[in-house]
């Protein structure tokens, strides 16, 4: 049995029973196990790291901590519980994340939202901030195939990015990426909010409302198994506390 420190009266008595939790002491019912990543691949996103740090109320299963993405990546593939919430850092979490998902469920789709594409290479990336590119890397290592991926929200792609997007065929349709449905992993990013409803390390004006962000995880949770999901992208604030925990009930967690 994999145990956890229980966010509702802090023992370690948080038992996986399943993908779900139990603990044994106060009796709360938790639909993930948490693992925070408190690291940010690229120039001054400390305070975007920081934000791992965020009180959701979920057993804390563990923190990954290494000095390269590839052992991050690594450690955090091996260590997810059973229906992992990644609390990240950056979006470089969901590279580990997706990559230990995608060893046990066949066919996994991936479901990344976000106001940007994250789709650069080291060649086309104008910042060289690797926090651009984790959704290119998991595609390149055919981690996931682009027809089992969906990209909602972004509004900020750079020119290389749009080619690729129209190369592969990727756009934001759930129908296409879940077609069969199956298992999914949601990548979100809460930069896809406007920013006058979160704080984000990189707001881009004219985002979605929260109710919005609602919707599309219904919509997934309608047609896939959400196995996963990863928050990353926002700044240790409060307010945060309170979007992060409407969106992660609208995904089931």
């Amino acid at each position: 049995m994999l145990r956890a420190r229980c966010p509702d009266c802090r023992t370690f008595t948080a038992v996986a029973v399943g993908p779900d939790y139990e603990c044994h002491s106060c009796g709360r019912e938790y639909r993930a196990g948490l693992v925070r990543v408190p690291r940010a691949w690229g120039k001054g996103g400390e305070k975007m790291a920081e934000g791992a740090g965020l009180g959701v109320p979920y057993p804390e299963t563990g923190s990954v901590l290494h000095d390269s993405l590839e052992e991050q990546s690594a450690e955090l593939a091996s260590v997810l519980p059973e229906r992992p919430l990644v609390l990240g850092g950056c979006c470089c979490s969901h590279v580990g994340a997706v990559r230990g998902l995608a060893a046990r469920h066949e066919r996994l789709a991936v479901v990344w939202i976000d106001a940007h594409g994250d789709l650069n290479t080291p060649e086309t990336s104008p910042s060289g901030n690797e926090w651009g590119m984790p959704l290119r890397m998991l595609l390149d290592a055919g981690v996931v195939g682009p027809g089992r991926v969906a990209l909602v929200g972004a509004r900020n792609l750079d020119p290389p990015e749009v080619e690729y997007l129209a190369e592969t065929g990727i756009d934001d349709s759930l129908e296409r990426a879940l077609a069969g449905g199956g298992a999914v992993y949601v990548a979100l990013d809460l930069d896809v909010l406007d920013p006058a409803v979160a704080d984000v390390f990189m707001p881009e004006p004219d985002g979605l409302g929260v109710e919005a962000v609602e919707d599309v995880l219904r919509d997934t949770a309608s047609r896939a198994t959400i196995v996963g999901v990863g928050v990353t992208g926002f700044l240790p604030r409060d307010r945060n506390i309170g979007v992060v925990a409407r969106l992660l009930a609208a995904a089931g967690l």
